[in-house]
């Protein structure tokens, strides 16, 4: 079992914890939770050996085989299938062996060695790790390709890939649903109830861990505390504790008061249908769950919009995609306010191509899109935490909006978003992801949008702030389309699902906790049937097949030869990226001296990111491309 005992870990001079005492039996599965900087990583750190406690011990069994989620993500020119394969330790030492003992010609130990492959099921091995390359979004095919070819949210994946290949006894994961797509996370969230080892998750997905975790480990207050249930239990655990505390009870009723207020007027116009009657079952569980959130340091909501004209934007037989490749055709969509759109659609089916057509940022290669007068969009994609301006404060990017703005009003406005005192006067430059996120969401709130697109808002944002922006677009006025992984959020914010798939948009009649079935039952259609996919045998059959084969090569050439071109230039980006960012952590570059030096590395980042941004667009616009035609 993993044993804590009396244990203490700084990291510098910060407390994270201090006399925490818990055991995790073998078997378990829990989920790590806590504020950002409470010390979640530093407790996997100090597992792997990598950091060690102040105070009190900590122990494993030394025969553990532990497997972790690597952060790194490695430019490999090797096939993926055989980065993915390296996570089994065992394996690779085993196929080394037998190579040189095959070599060399020694029989017996041949014979031992394949006996030994056998026993730990290396047979295998490379069926098991395209199960999971496939299981994790990637395509048929796309398990030979260089590691290299791949951009970094999908080099996430082949590392998860890498450590779920490990026949481990621990395994630990650091956010591992950050880069994947819904169905990704459903997949992996199957894996997981079937790992026979012992599994530690830290995770700002409440679904994920409720169906997942079988304890929580919360760190909060530099305490940590050993709760048994998944996520729903433990906050209901806390709820019931922080009610007892009397300080905390007005501002409880009001939390509880302004959610029961969404859910009277939702229940007065909410219809029998499976999807309404599901949101309302979740918004009157957060009416529960209100107690254990009234310490959370995020509190906004939306302004009403200044208009709200009647429909914002209308889609009327509209085709979408890149050149001249469509990808989606015969859309139709009106949107008016009030309406609360999630996509759901199997990765690669169009979703960000939809929500970049209703943006504007595509142009329709047919139909129309007709927006109205007053429309004003606020559009929420992963790409946009790279346009905030590196050697900018949070506050100076409000008076760019808002000149006229008084400062005090600007810095409460920063400060509900997690940027009190002199956070708000800090460079964006060292921020981290969770923070980028806050300030572009902290944007796109002050401008008061009549119509929201959000393309995963939630990636790098924890418990506490998922749970602010939830409370925040249950009030919101106007119209809504959301793409997310988060099924929590599409629960309580969404009244209507739209399923992407086939190259078309439709609606989704059944309820979110259908999706998956309907994914499985999709899957299974889409495998090919051997007996009846066999091609003819006739010679004509053949060669017209090879025919057809070698137009389509023709014409994909194009879409190859630019996606090396963009995979080049991502390559020399990042690497440029990684120098630049090493290079500011250097303190010396902080002296008075030094100053114009560090302006100009700002700078010189600044305009690095923004290239970086527009390339990874160019390259997932053609991929999609290519992965449609």
């Amino acid at each position: 079992m993993l044993r804590f005992d009396q244990l203490s870990l700084r990291r510098g001079s910060k407390l994270l914890f201090s006399d925490a005492s818990f055991s995790i039996h073998p078997g378990q599965r829990a989920g790590v939770t806590g504020a950002n900087g409470s010390g979640k990583s530093s407790l996997f750190a100090l597992i792997l050996d990598q950091v060690h406690a102040d105070s009190g011990t900590f122990s494993l069994p030394r025969d553990w085989t532990i497997s972790h989620l690597a952060q790194e993500t490695p430019s490999d020119p090797r096939a993926a299938i055989e980065y993915v394969l390296d996570g089994d330790a065992e394996l690779r030492e085993v196929e080394l062996l037998l190579a040189e003992a095959q070599h060399t010609g020694q029989g017996t130990k041949t014979a031992e060695l394949h006996s030994r492959l056998d026993s730990i099921d290396g047979y295998s091995a490379r069926s098991r790790a395209a199960r999971l390359i496939h299981g994790l979004g990637f395509r048929p095919g796309e398990e030979a390709l260089p590691v290299a070819q791949f951009s970094g949210g999908w080099r996430m994946r082949l590392n998860l890939a890498r450590a779920l290949m490990c026949r481990s006894d621990l395994l630990l994961l650091d956010e591992p649903t950050n880069h994947l797509d819904l169905d990704a996370v459903i997949w992996l969230e199957e894996w997981l109830k079937s790992y026979a080892g012992t599994l530690l998750l830290i995770s700002h997905d409440r679904d994920f861990l409720d169906a997942v975790a079988s304890h929580i480990v919360h760190i909060e207050q530099q305490r940590v505390a050993l709760y048994t249930g998944n996520y729903s239990a433990f906050e209901l655990i806390r709820a019931e504790r922080l009610a007892g505390q009397q300080a905390a009870f007005a501002k409880q009723q009001r939390e509880v008061a302004h959610i029961r207020s969404y859910v009277d007027r939702f229940r007065a116009k909410a219809t029998k249908a499976r999807q309404a009657q599901s949101r309302l079952k979740a918004l009157q569980r957060m009416e529960l769950i209100a107690p254990a959130h009234v310490d959370s340091p995020f509190h906004f909501s939306f302004k009403v919009p200044e208009k709200n004209p009647h429909p914002l934007l209308r889609l009327e037989q509209a085709s979408a995609g890149y050149g001249q490749t469509a990808i989606l055709n015969g859309l139709n969509l009106t949107l008016s306010p009030g309406d609360r759109i999630g996509l759901l659609g199997p990765n690669g089916a169009g979703k960000s191509t939809l929500i970049k057509l209703l943006a504007g940022k595509l142009a329709p290669l047919s139909g129309k899109r007709e927006g109205a007068q007053e429309l004003k969009i606020g559009y929420f994609a992963q790409h946009q935490l790279d346009q905030l301006r590196a050697d900018q404060t949070p506050i100076q990017h409000l008076m760019v909006l808002d000149p006229k703005a008084r400062e005090q009003e600007l810095r409460n406005y920063v400060g509900g978003f997690g940027f009190p005192g002199e956070l708000a006067e800090r460079q964006v430059a060292p921020f981290s992801g969770g923070e980028k996120a806050r300030l572009v969401l902290a944007l796109l709130v002050y401008q008061r949008p009549n119509l929201l697109l959000l393309d995963e808002p939630t990636n790098h944002l924890d418990l506490e702030m998922r749970h602010s922006l939830s409370l925040a677009l249950q009030g919101y006025d106007g119209a809504m389309v959301v793409v997310s992984h988060d099924r929590h959020l599409l629960r309580t914010t969404t009244d209507s699902l739209l399923l992407v798939n086939a190259g078309t948009a439709a609606e989704f009649s059944e309820d979110l906790d259908s999706y998956p079935r309907w994914l499985t039952e999709q899957n299974r259609a889409d495998e090919p049937d051997r007996t009846e996919s066999q091609p003819p045998h006739s010679a004509v059959a053949r060669k017209e097949q090879k025919r057809l084969e070698a137009e389509r090569r023709r014409q994909l050439q194009p879409l190859r030869d630019r996606l090396r071109t963009l995979e080049r230039d991502l390559d020399r980006l990042h690497l440029k990226q990684t120098a630049l960012e090493q290079a500011l952590t250097s303190q010396e570059l902080y002296d008075e001296a030094n100053k114009e030096r560090l302006k100009a590395l700002v700078i010189e980042k600044a305009e690095n990111d923004q290239a970086l941004e527009a390339v990874e667009a160019d390259w997932l616009e053609t991929s999609e491309a290519l992965e449609s035609t």
